[in-house]
């Protein structure tokens, strides 16, 4: 597997791309993309488990079982959620714009909204923005998508791979955004794969599901699950290889690569947290069952203690500790062991369920890197999960303080 340098959304052979600025930011920012499958793909979906879903996850939804479906519209500096009727309606207008500009079905469109909750979107102007979108379509225009579905994140987060496959080269590639309410149970706040694999909807749904599981849904900033987290994934099957229809040797590959893509984003967006200083890994070893390993490392990586700890370079171990126990997960107290790491460097501050003696100077130098991993070897399986996060610091509050959500 090989990571394409300055790999963006539209690497992969078959798709375009198109960012531009509608006016609904009042920034002057781009604020609309588009996502284009030169020939019909199949689509997979995961949207949030809040209740109070967004009018474009109510759609999505509805759209998600066609066979074939063609590109996403998303909008950003306006969230649709909490909008009633009127925004379900624009929602479906936003979709069948894009389907009259481009020739195809409504349903084969999906559309994803970020922002602010609560308010209209501003049609008049996103109208005008959706007529004009089309003509700015370009296999080079990942990155100006990938900038356009921005709110409060400091970087874009692109990634992509490619990869053999039955004699062929198969491209993954991948953008997310999300800085702040970040703590999915279905997806990222919004993200977009592309892949040119040869695959059935079947199979490509329970690639991108279990992929999911593992990385978007292990990741918390702030423990708050947004009303629009949605991810997506298009495979236009251009790459040519033998079509993969069962759990082959096949798919385990391009499942491997597809987990490769989705954890980068997923850290990328841990990494990119409102506010954050530090990245912070937690990993889980020798649980039960990967339900109470995934528990644990979730537990852990949302603690406000935690990663307040974290933030102020403390050792404060009985911080996670609580965070452990509050799991809800079955395992020995006294059989735990804790560490603190940062690539080869390891200290042990948990020993059997108590304090450890350890290195203070070393375990300093350590808590100053900005990526830290916490492993929690809980002695009781063989189960493995692994969960990312930030830091919790002053301008998390700040940034927060002054956005309205």
């Amino acid at each position: 597997m090989t990571v394409l340098k300055d790999g963006t959304i539209t690497s992969t052979p078959g798709f375009q791309a198109a960012g531009t600025t509608a006016g609904i930011k009042e920034s002057g920012k781009k604020d609309l993309a588009f996502i284009w499958s030169e020939e019909p793909a199949v689509a997979s979906v995961a949207l949030t488990q809040n209740q109070f879903r967004a009018a474009p996850v109510e759609l999505c939804a509805g759209f998600a079982e066609k066979t074939h479906h063609r590109g996403l519209i998303i909008n950003s500096g306006n969230a649709n959620a909490c909008t009633g009727e009127t925004g379900a309606a624009n929602a479906l207008e936003m979709c069948e714009i894009i389907a009259r500009e481009m020739n195809v079905e409504t349903e084969e469109v999906f559309v994803a909204s970020t922002g602010v909750i609560g308010q209209q979107l501003p049609m008049d102007i996103i109208r005008k923005g959706l007529h004009e979108i089309p003509k700015h379509l370009s296999r080079e225009g990942g990155n100006e998508a990938a900038e356009a579905i921005m709110t409060t994140d400091l970087t874009s987060k692109q990634f992509a791979v490619y990869f053999e496959l039955g004699g062929e080269i198969v491209t993954i590639a991948g953008m997310a955004k999300g800085s702040g309410m970040i703590h999915p149970n279905m997806a990222t706040m919004i993200g977009v794969l592309t892949t040119d694999v040869n695959i059935t909807k079947e199979m490509l749904d329970k690639a991108f599901l279990a992929s999911v599981n593992t990385s978007y849904n292990m990741i918390s900033v702030d423990g708050d699950t947004s009303t629009n987290d949605s991810a997506f994934i298009f495979a236009n099957g251009k790459a040519n290889n033998p079509l993969i229809e069962t759990n082959d040797e096949a798919y385990i590959k391009f499942k491997r690569a597809l987990d490769m893509v989705n954890q980068t984003l997923a850290k990328m967006i841990a990494r990119d947290g409102e506010g954050a200083t530090k990245l912070l890994e937690v990993r889980v070893e020798h649980a039960r069952s990967l339900a109470d390993a995934q528990r644990v490392a979730k537990s852990v990586v949302t603690s406000s203690l935690v990663k307040t700890a974290i933030f102020g370079e403390d050792a404060n171990w009985g911080r996670i500790i609580c965070a452990i126990g509050n799991a809800e997960a079955e395992f020995e107290p006294e059989k735990v062991q804790i560490y603190m790491a940062y690539k080869d460097q390891s200290v042990q501050i948990v020993e059997n369920g108590s304090g450890a003696t350890f290195d203070e100077e070393k375990l300093n130098e350590i808590l100053k890197q900005e990526t830290i991993t916490i492993l929690i070897d809980l002695m009781n399986g063989g189960s493995v999960a692994t969960a990312w996060g930030c830091d919790l610091s002053y301008d998390y509050v700040k940034i927060n303080a002054d956005y309205r959500t």
